[in-house]
Order: C-alpha cells, then structure tokens, then sequence
C-alpha cells in the first residue's frame, strides 16, 4: 500500500515532496496507533478469503488485512483475535497460519487513529489528476482522481492485491514490475495471473535489463 504513493507520482498525480511528506506523516500516525492499540498480523496459508473472513466473522478484534494471492490472505488484530480466528481458520482447512513480525494490526480498525490524522494532511495535499490510472488497492478500481480519500480509507480498510492484479491484467497489462528488494510480489503475480510477464528490479543492472525489456 505504500507504493500507491510511488505510483501516484509516476502517473503524475502527486509531487516528489509531497508524496515524501505524506509517507512520514503516516508512518508516524501507524506508529502512534499501533502504540496506542497493540496488535499484530498472521498468514493464513491454503484456504480461500471467503472462509478466512468466516474465521474472522464474530471473533472481536480480528478482520482479513490482505487478499495477498489465491490461498494467501492476512488477518489483523489483537492477540487474542488472532488467536481465535487461527483455531478456527486451521478448523476450516487452512494449510498453516503463520504469525507475522510485524508492530501493529496494519489495514485494520485498529489504525483508525491513524487514518484520522493522514486524512488531515491529505487534506491539505497538492493532488492532481494522473495521467493514467492507478489501481488503488482498497478497492481495487482504476482511477484519475479522488486519490485523498482513497489513501485515507486504506489505512484502516483490507488490501485488496488478489484483486487489483486482476483487474490491472483486464486493463491491458501483460508486463508486472517489481521494484525493491525480493520477489514475494512476483510470486503473488505468477499465482493470480495466467501468463504475465514478471519483471523484478533489485539492483542497478536490473534497472538497466528492465529498461532494455520496455524499450
């Protein structure tokens, strides 16, 4: 969900500074939330989203986080409704639950506190229109504007990534380019979308390759 503000100002929508000032301000307000309501994060690994949001259904303080890849989806919560919903989630046949090392229940309620705050310096953001679509991943559309509300609603809302790839494939897109460290978003790519061409881009030569690659 960070790189949204990256995509954001290669489509033109946002400027280098701004999108920087935007990045800390809302890694701040995650921290200040996450101190505020502890929590944390689990993989739940075979079972489908449908029957991990059963899991998570009327246990408090657990809501699905990310719809990762096709048997691949992350809950977020409390410790205790992480606990519940994992014995329930293995109930329904998941593979593993693997628990995350992470600092908060990141794309829960519990990061209202930081949504509130982002939403105030969204407010005052510079946001123009982009110049292509971006795919914003709360609610895996494209869009040309209306980025602030959009950025603002996804601190607190599941990452919808399962569905976003999807709906970039029926957009036209048969190139996916990773761009940091690793490969586990290539990996999200191969198992959701048939046939896409993955790209990944971890050091400087890679760049070069990849440049070559869309030229």
């Amino acid at each position: 969900s960070l790189g949204e503000y990256s995509a954001l100002v290669a489509a033109g929508a946002l400027e280098h500074e701004e999108a920087a000032r935007l990045v800390a301000e809302r890694g701040e307000a995650m921290q200040a939330a996450a101190e505020a309501a502890p929590g944390t994060m689990a993989a739940v690994l075979g079972l489908e989203p449908e029957l991990v949001a059963a899991a998570c259904k009327d246990v408090d303080g657990v809501w699905v986080a990310n719809d990762n890849a096709p048997g691949q989806v992350v809950v977020a919560g409390t410790a205790a409704g992480i606990e519940a919903a994992s014995a329930r989630a293995k109930d329904l046949g998941a593979k593993r639950v693997l628990p995350l090392p992470v600092g908060g229940a990141f794309h829960s309620p519990l990061m209202g506190g930081a949504q509130e705050r982002l939403e105030q310096a969204l407010a005052g953001a510079a946001f123009g229109a982009a110049t292509t679509p971006v795919v914003a991943n709360v609610d895996a559309a494209p869009h040309l504007d209306g980025f602030p509300a959009l950025l603002g609603a996804q601190l607190a809302a599941p990452v919808r990534w399962r569905e976003s790839l999807l709906t970039m494939r029926s957009l036209g897109a048969g190139i996916f380019m990773e761009l940091g460290p690793g490969a586990e978003l290539s990996g999200m790519v191969k198992r959701t979308v048939d046939g896409a061409e993955r790209v990944t881009v971890n050091t400087p030569d890679d760049l070069e390759a990849a440049r070559a690659r869309l030229a």
